[in-house]
């Protein structure tokens, strides 16, 4: 087994190694958009004007961007603090200082180990900021699509980091709403699972228009528009994504806010949101 020490610098070798990615700034982009809406400084001058656009559309798109930053990191929490140490996070996202996947992994259990995969070339620019693993755990990222479980599943980075034979989570974040029904996407969780151990873990949130059908819908003119494919589901449509043999812990499929949230939380409203979040475990 190598050492933490070999581990990184490995990493480290690979991220010099990398030729610098080809960064088209003159188009929007759905993980600089969302950069913009988490108050970060990660984004274009086209990835803000969509950003305001949406805003003028969904005037509360940035507290439900935090909301969704937030159950990711109670979701991450939960579940290691119930004994999960792998964790597989596909569509990274830009990362972000102290609240990413292996910060909330790590500070519950210092020896998770966590694969991010993202094939936007931006989080590949930021990928060191993924590798900042503890010392005791370890962290590696996938240049990869989505849509491409297979590729996922059979690169080096993930092998050598993840053990596929023993329960680990799979998060899939603010993903599968780029997924138009055309790109499959139940086939697609159904690939990237199948062959994943009882007692895994799957952690997904989704744009939703239950609640304020009108606004959300403006949101994603917006998106579509700006060419960036989008479709919202409902609470049910979100369930039926699940692949067979997945039980959601409880309570079930929650608004991300209200997921798990801590007792005395001042919620927000429902309309504010508009997006569901959703634990479930392999029997």
């Amino acid at each position: 087994m190598e050492s933490a020490f070999e581990r990184s610098a490995g990493q480290e070798a690979l991220i010099a190694d990398w030729n610098p990615p080809v960064i088209d700034t003159s188009k929007p982009h759905s993980a600089r958009i969302y950069d913009y809406l988490l108050g970060g400084k990660t984004n274009f001058a086209p990835d803000r004007e969509a950003a305001e656009q949406t805003l003028a559309a969904v005037p509360h798109a940035s507290i439900a961007a935090r909301a969704n930053r937030a159950f990711l990191l109670r979701a991450v929490d939960h579940l290691a603090r119930t004994g999960v140490r792998q964790f597989l996070d596909i569509g990274t996202g830009i990362p972000i200082e102290g609240r990413n996947t292996h910060d909330a992994a790590q500070a519950v259990a210092p020896e998770s180990r966590v694969v991010y995969v993202d094939n936007d070339p931006i989080v590949l620019a930021h990928a060191r900021a993924l590798l900042s693993s503890h010392a005791d755990g370890a962290t590696a990222y996938i240049d990869a699509d989505a849509r491409d479980p297979e590729a996922i599943l059979a690169h080096s980075a993930l092998s050598e980091t993840l053990d596929l034979d023993q329960p680990l989570a799979v998060l899939m974040l603010a993903v599968l709403h780029f997924f138009p029904d055309d790109d499959k996407p139940a086939d697609v969780l159904q690939r990237l699972t199948d062959r994943l151990p009882a007692g895994s873990h799957l952690v997904l949130s989704h744009l939703t228009g239950d609640f304020d059908p009108v606004t959300t819908g403006g949101g994603v003119t917006v998106y579509r528009k700006s060419g960036i494919p989008m479709q919202v589901r409902s609470r049910t449509e979100l369930a039926a994504l699940l692949p067979d043999g997945w039980e959601p812990l409880e309570p079930g499929v929650e608004l991300v806010s209200h997921w798990r949230a801590e007792d005395g939380a001042d919620l927000p409203d429902p309309s504010e949101i508009g997006c569901y979040g959703l634990v479930a475990r392999k029997l």
